[in-house]
């Protein structure tokens, strides 16, 4: 019982993270298109990411939605930076 809420606690943080990448994706297209004048802060949900993928993981399912997360971030953030130039 304790490994599967330790699945489900960290398939949770996964889901978190994509709702924190689409919110950042929002926010930086608001700065593009001058809606707003504060730069979204990608450095610090990039650390927590960072921080997230240092764990081991050894569920291959978990393993590759940690690992389509990532990937997610690394296009968006090449987007935001192309916005940010």
């Amino acid at each position: 019982m304790v490994l599967s809420e330790q699945k489900q606690k960290i398939l949770d943080t996964i889901v978190d993270f994509d709702n924190q990448i689409d919110q950042m994706h929002a926010q930086f297209h608001k700065y593009y298109t001058k809606e707003t004048k504060i730069r979204p802060d990608w450095l610090r949900l990039e650390n927590k990411l960072r921080d997230f993928s240092a764990q081991k993981i050894f569920d291959i399912q978990i393993s590759g939605q940690r690992d389509r997360i990532l990937y997610k971030f690394q296009n968006r953030k090449k987007i935001w930076l192309s916005w940010i130039e």
